[in-house]
């Protein structure tokens, strides 16, 4: 006889995935209201642009999601960290729009990406661009979909320029032939550019230093269950909801592809 607590555990999961859903599909509608408006900007930190689309867009997913949640632990680009969550043994993840550049200038590259941490691991994923229709999930063990199809990262470990995204130092870095192919357009939302691992439309994926839980817990999960990896170049897995959220230089591919381009950092000559 299964114990109660593994059926409160399993009950609360199948919640969490509709109150996530939910979230994040209405959390993209109303950034989609907002896109291609006139609104107030301002800069934070360096040179970090926010909106009053990123406050809104934030304020509804927070309420949405402890209203249910309450004990559960949030981190959020657009929130005051609260060290409280690093008590916490599930934390919600989010930044409710990634890819703000390119959503002020108009293009659709963004989206918004949110993720539920158990432990230190991403247990639920969603990621949404709305101005595509594209929805991407992901659940623990259960795999990851696009729009309701099963994703799987392009097999092989063949390096086609073409197909790689991400800063131009990092892919160079591959050492790979010089083409007449033109490296792989930018894409302004990171989460966004690790799904596209996930959903073949590319072999592989750079972040650059300075990535932060809330760009890629979401995105981690997806490639993962899509039977890929995202980790360090030197193919160290990334542990989340630390005291420090920054992270170094990462790549995601598919398995075999991913640890044969860990392999070839590994063995550049310095």
């Amino acid at each position: 006889m299964p114990d109660a607590s593994s059926e409160i555990a399993q009950r609360n999961l199948s919640r969490d995935i509709a109150l996530l859903s939910d979230t994040v599909r209405e959390a993209g509608a109303l950034g989609l209201s907002m896109f291609r408006t006139e609104l107030r900007t301002w800069t934070k930190g360096a040179s970090s642009p926010v909106s009053e689309a990123d406050i809104a867009v934030n304020d509804l997913i927070r309420a949405r999601l402890l209203a249910v949640t309450p004990d559960y632990g949030w981190l959020s680009e657009e929130s005051a960290d609260d060290s409280s969550r690093l008590g916490k043994d599930l934390v919600w993840i989010i930044d409710p729009i990634d890819g703000t550049r390119g959503y002020l200038a108009g293009r659709e590259d963004w989206c918004v990406s949110a993720a539920l941490v158990a432990g230190s691991a991403p247990l639920l994923a969603a990621v949404f661009a709305p101005a595509t229709g594209e929805f991407f999930f992901a659940a623990r063990g259960r795999g990851a979909t696009l729009n309701g199809a099963v994703l799987s990262a392009a097999a092989g470990i063949a390096l086609d320029i073409s197909r790689i995204a991400g800063p131009k130092p990092l892919v160079e870095g591959l050492g790979l032939a010089s083409s007449t192919a033109a490296p792989y357009p930018r894409i302004g939302s990171l989460a966004l550019r690790l799904c596209r691992v996930a959903d073949r439309r590319l072999d592989a994926a750079f972040a650059g230093g300075q990535s932060r839980d809330w760009d890629l817990a979401a995105a981690d999960l997806i490639v993962h269950e899509a039977n890929g990896r995202l980790t360090t170049l030197a193919g160290d897995a990334i542990v989340y909801n630390r005291p420090e959220v920054t992270h170094g230089v990462l790549v995601a591919a598919g398995r075999d592809r991913h640890a044969h381009i860990v392999e070839r950092f590994q063995n550049r000559s310095v």
